[in-house]
Parts: structure tokens; sequence; C-alpha cells
């Protein structure tokens, strides 16, 4: 394996971690006002099952993008000013959500509470949508010219297929965070976590069959199947958890496999749209000589030397590290063990 290779594959690594780890908090996040249904004590609930890890999360995407722009610079550069409207919309979402989280118990009001509520929404559904737009136009190709600039700006990336990405991946998110509540919460917050991921399994399947079949026949290679397979074979699983499994002697097992189902699935499709895009990183559609490819995107054999090294030995303690905090905050939680708010008086700031 080239060291362009190896750094194509780790990004792919690295981003499929982001989707299966920030995935849940979108769909945790988006679903605040439906499970969290005007009770402040249920939304502090839905709040604290991703307190501990959720921009540890994150921090899957920082180094993606580190990665990809110290390994394929001609990759960032390109990718970051014909994307830039789609990708400022991802992170104005991603720093108005990560504010409205921190700040939104500092003030014990509940008008401020409605607008940090309205803050973590945004921040979850803009960046769900616009991952899976921004990864299927990717692989679908791009204008991109002899000069590397990508011609058209926004609206020519919501065509059929990227916008089929976009709802592709809200909906997966969408399960993915309804399940893993059920997994990290009881009482009545579980209840209605279980009967939601009942109702949003059924579009969800319809969702990324068509897509996977979409990207499969038009961009696949023959190897790729397996990931189409694995992505189906994790929904399925999923299924059989929710429909099949939710009784209440077997209630923490299923809520395991259900959440086990639904990151495989996320597995298979990034695999699937990594596999798809390989050995391009980003596709002209005005002439395949202008593609951007692992081989001349890429940095220098130094660099990459450098990077791998490092890669080797500090992966594995971030690693071991967030599998710590994981397993710390694996408990359960319930409306009973939500404290008295300890939020400043509204106006008191000002005082």
């Amino acid at each position: 394996m080239s060291l362009p290779e190896f750094w194509f594959l780790l990004i792919g690594i690295l981003f499929t971690g982001y989707f299966v780890l920030e995935g849940f908090d979108f769909g945790v996040g988006m679903l605040m006002p439906i499970l969290g249904r005007g009770d402040e004590t249920r939304k502090r609930v839905l709040l604290n099952t991703i307190g501990p890890v959720w921009d540890g999360n994150e921090v899957w995407l920082l180094v993606g993008g580190g990665a990809m722009f110290a390994a394929f610079p001609e990759w960032y550069a390109s990718l970051f000013s014909g994307f830039y409207l789609a990708l400022l919309l991802i992170l104005v979402g991603l720093i108005a959500r990560a504010c409205a989280i921190e700040w939104r118990g500092k003030i014990d009001d509940p008008k401020w509470r409605r607008w940090a509520d309205v803050g973590i929404g945004l921040g979850s559904w803009i960046p769900a949508f616009a991952w899976g737009l921004a990864f299927a136009n990717m692989v679908h190709g791009v204008r991109l010219n002899a000069d590397k600039h990508i011609e058209g700006g926004l609206l020519p990336l919501f065509n059929g297929y990227g916008l089929l990405g976009g709802l592709t991946t809200m909906l997966l998110f969408l399960l993915h965070g309804v399940v893993f509540v059920s997994l990290k919460t009881g009482g009545e917050v579980r209840a209605s976590a279980v009967k939601l991921e009942r109702l949003l399994w059924i579009p969800t399947v319809v969702a990324v069959g068509a897509f996977g079949l979409w990207t499969q026949l038009a961009y696949g290679k023959g190897w790729t199947w397996a990931m189409v397979g694995l992505a189906v074979a994790g929904l399925l699983l999923a299924g059989a958890a929710l429909y099949l499994g939710k009784g209440k002697a077997h209630g923490a097992k299923a809520d395991g496999l259900a959440f086990l189902g639904t990151a495989v699935t996320i597995v298979g499709a990034v695999v699937l749209l990594f596999g798809s895009l390989y050995p391009n990183v980003l596709p002209s559609t005005i002439d395949p000589a202008y593609s951007l490819t692992i081989d001349n995107a890429s940095s220098t054999h130094y660099t990459l030397k450098i990077m791998s090294w490092c890669a080797v030995i500090l992966t594995p303690m971030v690693l071991v590290y967030q599998g710590w905090t994981y397993w710390v905050f694996r408990k359960r939680l319930t409306t009973e063990q939500i404290p008295p708010a300890i939020g400043l008086p509204a106006g008191a700031s000002r005082s």
C-alpha cells in the first residue's frame, strides 16, 4: 500500500468514526422537540445522554479535516472553495449547536432555553442533511476545471443524487439518535424513544436502500456490493431488535443490538462512498483528465511519511481515552436523576 492510499484509507476511517459517533449526537439534537415534548426535565435527560461525549465526537471531524489538509492539499483547497457555502452552513450549524449546548443551562429562563433549543435543532438538522449532500456530490462529480476550481457554486449540488444523499444521512442519523436514546435512558423517555424508532425504521430502510443502490449501480465497484450488503444487514439487525426484542426481559440487549445495527449501516454507507470515490478524491464532470486523484492531489512523500509516524503513535492513545470516556458514562439516565436547574436568574448577568 502506498502512502497516498494509506492516507486516503485513514481519512475514510476518520470520517466513518465521525459519522458513527456524531451521527447519534445529531439525532438527539433533532429529536429534542419530539421526545422532549415541552418538558424541561425530559429535554435535560436527552442532553445529558450526549453531554459527556459530544465535543469529543467532534474531534474526529477536526482530525479528518486536518488530515485532508495535510495529506491532500489539492483536494482540501478545491473542495473547501467549491463547496464553500455548503460547508459554511455546516460550520455555522456546528458553532450554534456547541454554544447552545454549553450555555443552555447557564440562565434559568424559559425564553433563554427556547432560543438554545433552536440553536441545538438547527445545528443538528442542517449538518445532518448537508454532510450527505456534500459527500454524495463528491462521488457524483463536480464541474472541476483545468485550474482545479469548481464552477457553479451551491445550486448544482442540489441535484437528485445529492438531495437523496442528504435525505439518507438525515434519516439515518435520526434513527441512530433515537436508538441511542433508548440505549441510554430509562422510564418514560425510553418508552417514547422505543415507539419513535419503530416509526423511523421503515422510511430509513427505503432511503438507505435507494441511495445505496443508486451509488453502487452508478459509481460502485465489484467489491463495494459487500458494503451495500453490510448496510442492509445492519438495518435488518436494527429492525429485528426494534420489533422483536424490545420486551422487558430483553430490552437492554435489544437496545444494544439495535445501536450496533445502525452503527454498522453507517459504516457500510461511508465505506461505500469512499470505495466508489477511489482512486479519485474529486472527479470532474467537465473532463476526467481534470479529476483530482490520490496521486495528483497528495503531499510529498516525506510529508506523508512524517504524518504516518505521528498517526501510528498518537491514534491508539486517542482511541483508548475516548473508549474510557464512554465506559465511565455508560449508565442509563431517567428523569428522576435530573437535579433542579441551577442557572442564574434572567437578567442577573446585567446587574
